[in-house]
């Protein structure tokens, strides 16, 4: 990048933070930006913030201002964060200083931003000489902050979407085999593509949450009153049989917890699935198969992980997920194991284990790492790479 002394960096970051009132209840994201917007600053570059908050289609309004953020990332960053609005933005950006951090007000409050409008990608890039995406989390989103400004200003990517491509690449792009993928969640059809594109990558795909139930019932098991996509079954065959050509082994739990109601700690019960009753619901993965999935972890050398194996945020739904995470975390710290976890309910499932900080990597973005793991070109990274 050279010497950006004086420079004006307009730097895209993910500032998309869960709040209750004016309290962050999740810095992950905006300590993800501090080693950018920290280098840049601390090399008299005048730093511009570009990010989006919420959904405020193309309309201002103020429970979406980027304004709320800003004292939360100035504390953060442990210095002073400004703010701009849209109005007279030039005109407060020449006031800047080298060294200066301002956040632009929510690039959403255009109409034209999620359209990759010209207009509005020009308006922005008037406002910098550099351009610089730090936000891996939206890359998959062709927007003018995301993908529009890389063809109209030299382009960089920032600290965090370099930690996370660097990651990825040794996750799935050249991972060192074997390799295992935990896929979890509560339904197939969210994740076919993902499901397909890692029978073909890896050498085990664990399979767990509410979709395992589709494929138990594609294998003929009577999984009762249990979360299942009884309309994909021909499909979760096809995947099977798509493994087997790949030599590709699938974990399916053979144990599993069952309770008649689905609440916090309710009666339940750890049954074969050959045993679930009519009247039970599958809620999370069994014991046996737990450690059958960690015996299987400790032969691999590469791991990536999106979704939970069991109704994780309902207790004692969450054992399975935590156990594995576990051992999944102490492998990794034996440096036996490359693990790399993305998506929301990853990441929450992760921080209730204790383990997160203990994985090689975890990814911050959800929508951006599935099209990853669907082996989709993402726009924005796209877009630096020309």
């Amino acid at each position: 990048m050279g010497d950006v002394r004086g420079k004006r960096v307009l730097v895209r970051e993910d500032l998309n933070v869960p709040m209750d009132g004016a309290r962050v209840t999740d810095d992950t994201r905006l300590r993800a930006a501090a080693p950018t917007l920290s280098e840049l600053s601390d090399k008299g570059a005048i730093v511009l913030v570009l990010a989006h908050f919420g959904r405020p289609k193309g309309q201002p309004n103020p429970d979406m201002s980027l304004a709320l953020v800003t004292q939360p990332l100035a504390q953060v960053l442990g210095r002073e964060v400004r703010f701009i609005d849209w109005e007279g933005d030039a005109d407060a950006v020449a006031t800047l200083q080298p060294g200066d951090i301002a956040v632009l007000e929510n690039t959403r409050f255009f109409g034209g931003e999620e359209k990759n409008d010209p207009k509005v990608v020009d308006r922005f890039a008037a406002l910098g000489d550099l351009y610089v995406n730090d936000a891996f989390s939206a890359a998959h989103r062709a927007h003018a902050s995301t993908e529009g400004l890389a063809h109209v200003l030299p382009a960089f990517a920032g600290r965090s979407m370099q930690a996370e491509l660097g990651a990825l690449e040794k996750a799935l792009g050249k991972p060192e085999h074997p390799v295992a993928a935990v896929v979890g969640g509560a339904k197939v059809s969210t994740k076919l593509d993902v499901l397909r594109q890692m029978v073909a990558k890896v050498d085990h795909l664990i399979i767990g949450g509410g979709m395992a139930n589709t494929f138990l019932a594609a294998r003929g098991v009577d999984v009762g009153k249990s979360l299942c996509e009884h309309d994909l079954t021909d499909t979760a065959l096809a995947i099977l049989e798509a493994a087997d050509r790949a030599d590709c082994t699938v974990h399916l739990p053979y144990d599993v917890v069952v309770a008649k109601e689905f609440r916090a700690n309710p009666p339940t019960r750890t049954v074969n699935v050959h045993e679930v009753a009519a009247d039970e619901m599958i809620l999370d993965v069994g014991p046996a198969a737990v450690e059958a999935l960690a015996d299987a972890l400790k032969t691999c050398r590469t791991l990536v992980w999106n979704g939970p194996l069991g109704a994780f945020e309902t207790p004692p739904f969450d054992t399975a997920t935590v156990a594995l995470a576990k051992t999944a975390a102490a492998l990794t710290q034996s440096g036996s194991l490359v693990s790399v976890a993305g998506g929301g309910d990853t990441v929450a499932a992760l921080n209730q284990a204790g383990v997160a900080d203990s994985f090689t990597f975890v990814s911050t973005a959800g929508g951006a790492f599935l099209e990853w793991m669907e082996g989709k070109e993402l726009p924005g990274v796209a877009a630096l790479t020309r």
